[in-house]
């Protein structure tokens, strides 16, 4: 991978994406990223998840949510003062976490600082390993969360994401204040979609208490299932089904191919 040199600064940001937790599934870059620093910063969950990749002689500073715009503000302080610095995200660091908003402030804020961005497994991608195959054809990711977007935005790609048939990736899709955004939006998909199209709902992904449930969209939209902030749910499309417990979505070879 490319390192971006933005600066002649000394310091280094690397912004890392651990992935679902288990360190086994973070990859020798990101660990490499995490160890050669002398500072990690990060939400305080995703930091226990990987306390053995830690050490007591680097500086670790924990936050908890709603502490994103400090927190990536503070790396990019620390960096810039020549220090080498990991800025721990969940999942991958370009999907719903702190890449973008790392390079917005240091666009807005001028900061002199080499900034690289580590991959890691996308909660999209861990969750689809451990249902099947879902994503073997066009999806869409869209979050729930109407903190930063507008409920009616959300609203609408997510009803041109059913329209155009695409299987739909849903992050954030509950919360402690919002436990009806689910069933609105199942709501919305079943205008578009059979009641039995088969829906994944994946909890703490290889995490302790992981949880997998494979239910349909009528489910979805009418029943109250367990569904968390640690939840990504998952709808099939049209050609979506289920076997031996397991959810597939074809990739069209048995529209070309004798299989």
């Amino acid at each position: 991978m490319e390192r971006r040199n933005n600066s002649n600064s000394q310091g280094h940001l690397a912004v890392v994406g651990t992935g679902p937790g288990p360190v086994d599934l973070i990859c020798p870059r990101a660990r490499d990223a995490i160890a050669a620093a002398q500072v990690v910063l990060g939400y305080r969950t995703y930091l226990e998840l990987i306390s053995e990749l830690l050490r007591p002689d680097q500086e670790i500073t924990g936050s908890a949510m709603m502490q994103e715009v400090e927190r990536c503000s503070k790396a990019l302080d620390l960096a810039s003062q020549g220090r080498s610095v990991a800025l721990v995200c969940g999942g991958d660091p370009g999907i719903y976490a702190m890449a973008g908003l790392v390079y917005q402030l240091a666009r807005t804020e001028g900061q002199p600082v080499d900034i690289e961005i580590i991959p890691g497994i996308p909660a999209l991608s861990a969750c689809a390993a451990l249902l099947g195959a879902p994503l073997m054809h066009d999806f869409a990711a869209i979050s729930l969360s109407d903190l930063l977007t507008p409920w009616e935005i959300i609203e609408r790609r997510l009803k041109l994401a059913a329209e155009a048939d695409f299987v739909i990736a849903i992050y954030n899709p509950a919360s402690k204040k919002r436990r009806e955004h689910i069933k609105k939006a199942a709501t919305m998909i079943l205008e578009h979609r059979s009641p039995d199209t088969p829906v994944g709902v994946v909890t703490a992904a290889y995490r302790s208490g992981q949880s997998i449930q494979l239910v349909t969209l009528d489910q979805l939209a009418r029943e109250h299932l367990d569904i968390t902030m640690q939840s990504t749910v998952i709808v099939g499309n049209s050609r979506t089904f289920t076997w031996n417990n397991r959810m597939i979505t074809p990739r069209g070879y048995e529209d070309k191919y004798a299989i």
